[in-house]
């Protein structure tokens, strides 16, 4: 049954089937960015169509770049290296992957903008960032709490030859400031060298950035994980056409119904030859026991039956490097034969919701022990005629909708309230999920 507040769950035995992926978030917002500042026109296929990429690309267009779609996973963007409009507001709904670039790029733009978001955006930290924007001679200020959005750039004073940006909160700011780092040359005509401060998380995601500002023509030289420099000269060109490969975060959820539906479940979309680090993903679904067959773009598994009383293997892990995957992890945990330990997660505190609040109670709603501390999770799964009926909050989340879909294989009803939340990455998921359910 279903209506637009809530989606009751069809009780689930076995899951078999094929999924192409959508593309992947990361890699879509990214590219449409890198595109928007680089020279010439670059054509994007297999564009994430999604609420995230919809604010970035509405906000692109406000910024006066020129974007025309072809399709509705195809779009070609006219980018000029500097945005032609000076003067903005831009919302940004809830979309991390849009505001921090977007923040970074627009304090080197010579203009005055405003972003801001949804209310949970305005709780979402970007204090870090925007210390390290300043310390590089940007001028940004808080329109509200201190170090939160939204926030008011001005045009930027004179910049500095090296900065230091905070790693341990969130790799986006990272990433921000990578992203702008040729802005920042073209403005001075010299090197631009980043210090990260602290340790690195999520250290997959700034290989993604890496990887696609190399195919834009821009090579930075990196020292370990501590060190970065933009040489004198880098400069965003078009590399004509780009594919986005699918998204390794939503992999997860497929994989994971493989693992226990039985399978074989084929996911259509990453593969051996990701550049995304949730791929990582698969190997803690074949730690728990399941079967995995890898080629370049495909992943195929086949796992246990826990409808028929069949348990995957219990885990203690540490999952920094893949944090939105870990997730599914978490859930996979109910069907598990011991206690399962999720740790160095603390950057679910700052995501959608803070998602280790959030994951131990509702867990707890479908009878598993959940127990938690600043950047940990242990699930001890649900025993055998303890399962209970539950109506799972998802907190405008989309992980947390989509990762305890999986709960339907328990012995119990499950609601999803807001399955709508999905379209912030997935909006076809549960249609998708359905779609491999026998």
């Amino acid at each position: 049954m279903t209506s637009a507040g809530f989606l009751d769950l069809p009780r689930a035995r076995h899951a078999a089937g094929t999924v192409t992926l959508p593309g992947s978030k990361s890699i879509s917002n990214r590219v449409l960015l890198l595109s928007a500042l680089a020279d010439g026109v670059t054509r994007i296929e297999g564009l994430l169509q999604s609420d995230d990429t919809r604010v970035m690309l509405t906000a692109l267009a406000q910024l006066g770049v020129g974007i025309d779609r072809h399709s509705a996973d195809s779009v070609s963007v006219r980018g000029a290296g500097q945005f032609p409009v000076l003067q903005a507001d831009l919302f940004l709904g809830n979309a991390g992957t849009a505001i921090r670039p977007l923040t970074a790029a627009l304090a080197l733009m010579g203009g005055r903008y405003q972003l801001r978001g949804v209310p949970r955006m305005h709780e979402r930290p970007i204090g870090d960032l925007v210390d390290g924007l300043r310390e590089l001679g940007a001028r940004i200020a808080y329109l509200g709490n201190e170090g939160f959005p939204p926030l008011e750039i001005s045009p930027c004073g004179e910049l500095a030859d090296r900065v230091r940006v905070q790693g341990s909160v969130s790799s986006q700011f990272l990433t921000a400031v990578l992203m702008a780092a040729p802005l920042a040359v073209a403005h001075t005509g010299r090197a631009l060298t980043i210090d990260v401060v602290g340790d690195l998380i999520s250290k997959p995601y700034i290989d993604i950035t890496l990887n696609l500002m190399a195919r834009f023509g821009v090579h930075v030289v990196r020292f370990g994980w501590q060190g970065f420099r933009v040489e004198p000269g880098s400069r965003y060109r078009s590399p004509g056409t780009i594919f986005v490969e699918g998204d390794a975060s939503s992999a997860s959820y497929f994989l994971a119904l493989g693992a226990i539906g039985g399978g074989p479940v084929r996911v259509v979309g990453v593969g051996a030859d990701s550049i995304q680090g949730d791929i990582a993903f698969a190997d803690t679904v074949a730690a728990m026991g399941a079967t995995l067959k890898r080629d370049a773009s495909s992943i195929e598994v086949t796992g246990v039956r826990v409808a028929q009383g069949e348990r995957l293997r219990a885990f203690d892990a540490d999952f920094n490097l893949i944090p939105d995957a870990a997730m599914t992890a978490a859930a996979m945990a109910l069907f598990a034969d011991g206690p399962c330990t999720l740790r160095n997660i603390g950057s679910w505190r700052v995501k959608e919701t803070d998602r280790i609040a959030a994951m131990q109670t509702e867990l707890r709603k479908v009878g598993a022990r959940v127990d938690s501390g600043p950047d940990w999770l242990r699930v001890t799964p649900v025993a055998p005629g303890q399962w209970r009926d539950a109506c799972i909050n998802t907190y405008d989340d989309h992980r947390m909708a989509m990762c305890l879909s999986l709960a339907a294989f328990g012995d119990a009803a499950v609601r999803i309230l807001d399955p709508g939340c999905v379209s912030k990455t997935f909006p076809t998921y549960f249609d998708v999920y359905a779609g491999l359910l026998k």
